[in-house]
């Protein structure tokens, strides 16, 4: 606590002022929209005029929720009931009319400055936090560290606000240096410093974590802790127990952080308090919890040996996500792996220690690395991973790992369709079946044949395979089970070709199914792909990483955005990685190429061309917290599960409409005196139904690009 007689002697609810902002809804884009800032925001304002009993008239409330502000859980109070009507939205303008213009030349002691939203750190750390009006060409925000140094000078009358105290329930990550995100340069300039000015910062982060949001509850983790500690606390209480519930807050998080349930760490401002007397981390009071073992020099020297020239597998993220649950500790916040490397993500694993059992998080991570690489065929790796993670244990003494979730198994049937060399009809093919181990199943032997022949072998051998006995039958063929995909590696001229159309007997009556509903049907196009090989493989090893989420990782095109620069503009970087066309033309006529040319592994468009409706994001993608496709949410990894899934409640909806016609067109054509022209329009069937096509490019598993020539 810090002694009474700190605290200017009239300090009270009347000389107590407050910018309370909460920021939910950004104009930037709905990707950056999130629910919980406004509750929150309207919490503190509560606590303010409840038991500080702020008066409302001292008290700029900026709101700009995700639903209207009357949709809030607003309390029930008078004076919430007069913040209801004087609220103005959290645009820069209001928000530097308020710091800057109204709020300066108030007569008061205390100022509280509480903002929940999205915060960014710029090229000098200094806090950004952007206003609902932010926009890719300028991101207008507050720079709040600017804006304390304004506060500090004798732009604000020398004898007002000795005490300023600003609490930001935010993000402290970097912000984006991609040119589209424009954060510009905010400084507000200042005059001279006027002494005994003391400002209290507390951030619910360190510099580059993030801040949790409870999106379900509507609120943030550090917002829940600062409103318990307030409590019903007077504002003399509240500023002189401040430093105290700071430590507190502190405390609470480090436990969460040290039981692996949670990483976000609060932070006070060069670790000072009101008066200037430290109070570091690592000097905190209280007992600690036990911690996990970090990993020693020869744990290190083994994982360099290990990881020596090895890219990151593509179930790194699996494995990262993984051994979190193994530790019983909770993922963090932000997505994707935190590095480049094994070693990177090891270090990052490391760093954050383990769980409460003891275990550190790199233990179960290399684990699953070792049972996966068995189940690759890599038994070598597989067997030196095993030992690393058994030295390991034995030397620090760890527990037992649990064992893994085994990879999941996969029959998939690989067609592949070639011109002839001489240009004639037809076309050369060739089938491949391939779960735990490849098996060519059937070719053409060099001679061209009909998609209908094709078709035909297709459909007998899906047959054959899920009749197939156990080995050792009478067939002697393994046993797969049903296929789960089918795979065509087409040339370029029947990407939009309708295989997924293509009719299955079924049943005993031999009714038709059309293959994509039976099965994830994807189309590929990897021969095309020889001079963008390079960017294809980055692409997809990023969307990997990402654990097929990344608010950058889908990129929907309209009819504007296909130029002749379309393909440059995809092949700059790892992302998009999936291109969604809401295009009128044909998708030959640019996207495609563009989209094989900018080595995009994954592209979804309605065949023969025409905006799909609903929107493929309307399709694919769940909500986010605003209820608007959230492509950010979109695996783009489960994308052929998905689509089948399309795929089927289309027919679905085919098959309802085909009955509610006929019904129809019975009823009509049973009518007296019923016009012809009735009956036929009561028999007609909905048109289109399901078109999406989907191209899956996936690198790492190849059957071969040998010529069938």
């Amino acid at each position: 606590m810090i002694p009474a007689d700190f605290l200017p002697p009239a300090l009270g609810p009347r000389r107590t002022f407050a910018l309370v902002a909460g920021v939910e809804r950004y104009d930037i884009s709905h990707h950056w929209n999130l629910r919980g800032p406004a509750r929150d925001a309207l919490r503190f304002a509560r606590w303010l005029t409840g038991p500080a009993e702020v008066p409302p008239g001292n008290v700029r409330l900026l709101l700009s929720p995700l639903d209207a502000p009357d949709a809030l859980d607003w309390p029930d109070t008078p004076a919430m009931a007069a913040l209801r009507t004087a609220h103005r939205p959290a645009t820069e303008e209001n928000v530097k009319a308020v710091l800057l213009d109204e709020l300066p030349q108030c007569d008061g002691d205390l100022l509280w400055i509480f903002w929940a939203g999205h915060g960014y750190l710029g090229p000098r750390q200094e806090l950004m936090l952007p206003c609902a009006d932010a926009r890719r060409g300028q991101i207008r925000h507050l720079n709040l560290d600017s804006a304390l140094r304004w506060w500090r000078t004798d732009l604000v009358k020398p004898r007002r606000f000795p005490l300023q105290a600003a609490l930001v329930d935010s993000c402290r990550v970097d912000a984006p240096r991609d040119a589209r995100w424009n954060f510009g340069t905010t400084d507000y300039g200042g005059g001279s410093s006027v002494p005994g000015r003391r400002q209290f910062r507390l951030y619910a982060s360190r510099e580059g974590e993030a801040a949790q949001n409870d999106a379900e509850r509507g609120a943030g983790r550090f917002t829940e802790a600062l409103l318990g500690e307030l409590g019903q606390r007077s504002v003399r209480e509240s500023v002189s127990g401040l430093p105290g519930a700071a430590l507190s807050i502190h405390r609470a998080f480090q436990e969460l952080r040290e039981r692996g349930e949670g990483w976000q760490l609060p932070q006070f401002l060069v670790d000072r308090d009101w008066d200037a007397c430290s109070f570091l981390d690592d000097d905190l009071p209280g007992p600690r919890l036990p911690r996990a073992v970090r990993l020693d020099q020869p744990a290190w020297d083994g994982l360099g040996e290990l990881f020596e020239g090895r890219e990151l597998p593509r179930c790194a993220h699996e494995a990262y996500a993984w051994a979190f649950k193994a530790a019983g500790c909770t993922t963090p916040v932000r997505g994707g792996l935190p590095g480049d490397s094994l070693l990177e993500v090891v270090q990052d694993l490391d760093e954050r220690q383990g769980g409460h059992g003891g275990m550190p998080l790199a233990v179960p991570f290399v684990r699953f690395l070792a049972d996966r690489a068995a189940a690759a065929g890599d038994a070598d790796w597989a067997a030196r991973l095993r030992d690393w993670v058994h030295a390991t244990r034995e030397r620090l003494g760890l527990p037992a790992v649990p064992p893994p979730p085994p990879a999941p198994r996969r029959a998939v049937v690989h067609v592949r369709l070639e011109a002839p060399p001489d240009g004639g009809p037809g076309h050369l093919a060739r089938m491949w079946l391939h779960g735990e181990r490849a098996e060519h199943i059937w070719e053409s032997e060099g001679a061209p044949v009909r998609l209908d022949v094709v078709r035909e072998e297709l459909v007998r051998q899906l047959a054959l395979i899920g009749g197939a006995p156990a080995d050792g039958g009478a067939a002697g063929r393994r046993t797969y089970g049903a296929v789960d995909r089918i795979e065509f590696h087409v040339p370029y001229e029947l990407l939009d070709a309708d295989f997924d159309q293509w009719p299955v007997p079924r049943g005993p009556a031999g009714r038709p199914r059309a293959l994509g509903v039976l099965h994830q049907v994807v189309v590929r196009c990897p021969q095309e792909r020889t001079d963008t090989r390079a960017e294809w493989h980055t692409s997809w090893r990023w969307l990997c990483a990402q654990g097929g989420r990344h608010r950058d990782a889908v990129r929907v095109v309209e009819d504007p955005g296909v130029t002749d620069a379309l393909g440059m503009e995809l092949a700059e970087g790892p992302a998009p990685a999936c291109v969604l066309a809401h295009t009128t033309a044909a998708p030959h006529a640019g996207l495609l190429e563009a989209v094989l040319e900018g080595g995009v592994p994954v592209a979804v468009w309605r065949r023969g061309g025409g905006v799909p409706v609903p929107a493929l994001l309307d399709l694919l993608a769940p909500a986010g917290p605003d209820g608007r496709p959230d492509p950010g949410a979109l695996d783009v990894l489960a994308l052929p599960a998905r689509v089948r899934e399309v795929r089927r409640a289309a027919a679905s909806a085919a098959s309802a409409a085909a009955s509610a016609a006929s019904a129809a067109a019975s009823a009509a054509a049973s009518a007296p005196d019923a016009p012809a022209g009735a009956v036929r329009a009561a028999r007609q069937l909905p048109s289109g139904g399901d078109q999406l096509v989907l191209l899956w490019d996936d690198p790492d598993e190849m059957p071969g690009l040998r010529s069938l020539a």
